[in-house]
């Protein structure tokens, strides 16, 4: 493929929103406090029957997450594991309005 083929697109910072999900901005939150779990696991070198014993989570949700099944969490119980987990969480939300493409 020559460089004159290629066509540069620059995304929006939310792929979800790229791929025109509806619910881009809740699937986006919900991977990135899932990102947050898994560091938390690593950090902190738990297996997620260690994770499962701390928290009283079940592993399979731990397993889940890991495999990015993020469909059956809200976002509030992806808070709920982290909070149980020993991390708090700070937020910074900016809202803009959206630009619709011509």
């Amino acid at each position: 493929m020559k460089s004159d083929d290629m066509e540069l697109v620059r995304g929006s910072g939310n792929i979800y929103r790229d791929f025109g999900y509806l619910d881009a901005d809740v699937r986006q939150l919900k991977s990135i406090l899932a990102a947050q779990i898994l560091k938390i696991l690593e950090r902190d070198e738990l297996s997620v029957r260690e994770a499962q014993r701390k928290t009283g989570i079940a592993a399979a949700d731990f397993s889940r997450i890991r495999k990015v099944k993020l469909e059956r969490f809200t976002i509030d119980r992806l808070l709920t594991i982290i909070n149980k987990l020993g991390t708090r969480i700070d937020f910074r939300i900016t809202a803009r309005k959206e630009r619709v493409a011509a």
